[in-house]
């Protein structure tokens, strides 16, 4: 697609008609959408500020699935991580504007994102569902329960003996309350993932998509590219076509492309998420009642 020649302000509208034909709005997003809200991984600056002694051994992004590090460097690192992705107070503006924008529609969000920012900013906790898990649970590496545990007063713990020069902690590390042996964030990395505290969740959206079959479901996919395509971006292609009314809005400023198969029941935007709530916030003028229709 040729971004120069994209009109935003043309997508915007077509957003805005068909969210007004929907009866139900499925809301599903990825890293991406995180990203426009101010999280992004990638940000060194951002990895600079918040882990100076990781900066200096090399480390520049927060993509720090397989690096080898001491456990005392890799818990300082998830406390600082956790505390200022998942249990910051501050209300981001983003989803909140999402929020608005779903307004009172019927609607369920589905996201892979870890960090809950939906929750947080006005959605209602019990109609997200995120697959990947939570930041705000933990769980045994073996795993030898299903249970798993508020990471809230395990950060707070850590972080009292967090030393921002060495990035490391002190005392005492994590440890399975159950049988002892180690712990880690319960976010989807291996087999060992505990998926318990989210299949409910998961079950209730199937049974509301269950009963979307006659309705206009109008699927608003954010920022899901290819890193996990089999958790948003693909299961948002299947139920277009499962559900003769639904349509797909692809919001994703790298990999906007839609399927040859869905064309006329898909919009193709290529721009954050950012950008596009701006759009559709613009204020429009009502129509001149002077001027014949």
């Amino acid at each position: 697609m040729n971004e120069s020649a994209f009109d935003l302000e043309a997508a915007a509208g077509t957003l805005r008609t068909w969210l007004g034909e929907a009866d139900r709005v499925l809301i599903t997003a990825g890293a991406g959408l995180s990203a426009a809200a101010g999280y992004d991984y990638g940000d060194v600056d951002r990895f600079r500020e918040l882990f100076p002694a990781l900066h200096r051994l090399g480390l520049r992004s927060r993509y720090m699935v397989g690096v080898p590090l001491p456990p005392e460097l890799w818990w300082g690192y998830w406390a600082v991580h956790i505390d200022d992705i998942r249990f910051s107070p501050d209300p981001n503006p983003l989803y909140q504007g999402l929020s608005s924008l779903a307004g009172d529609k019927e609607h369920w969000v589905m996201t892979s994102n870890v960090d809950a920012l939906f929750a947080r900013n006005g959605f209602d906790p019990d109609r997200v569902f995120t697959p990947q898990g939570d930041y705000g649970r933990y769980q045994c590496v073996t795993p030898c329960t299903p249970a798993t545990w508020d990471t809230r007063p395990l950060v707070t713990q850590l972080l009292a003996t967090y030393d921002p020069a060495t990035g490391a902690v002190t005392g005492p590390l994590p440890s399975c309350p159950n049988c002892g042996g180690e712990v880690e964030i319960n976010v989807r990395i291996g087999p060992e993932f505990v998926d318990a505290p989210y299949l409910p969740a998961g079950r209730r959206l199937q049974d509301w998509l269950g009963t979307a079959v006659d309705a206009r479901l109008l699927i608003l996919e954010f920022g899901a590219g290819f890193n996990t395509p089999g958790v948003i971006r693909w299961p948002g292609e299947h139920l277009t076509r499962q559900i003769p009314h639904a349509r797909l809005v692809r919001i994703n400023p790298t990999h906007p492309e839609t399927p040859a198969d869905l064309t006329g029941r898909t919009l193709s935007v290529p721009a954050g998420a950012d950008q596009v709530l701006d759009a559709l916030t613009v204020p429009h003028p009502a129509p001149d009642p002077a001027v014949a229709s």
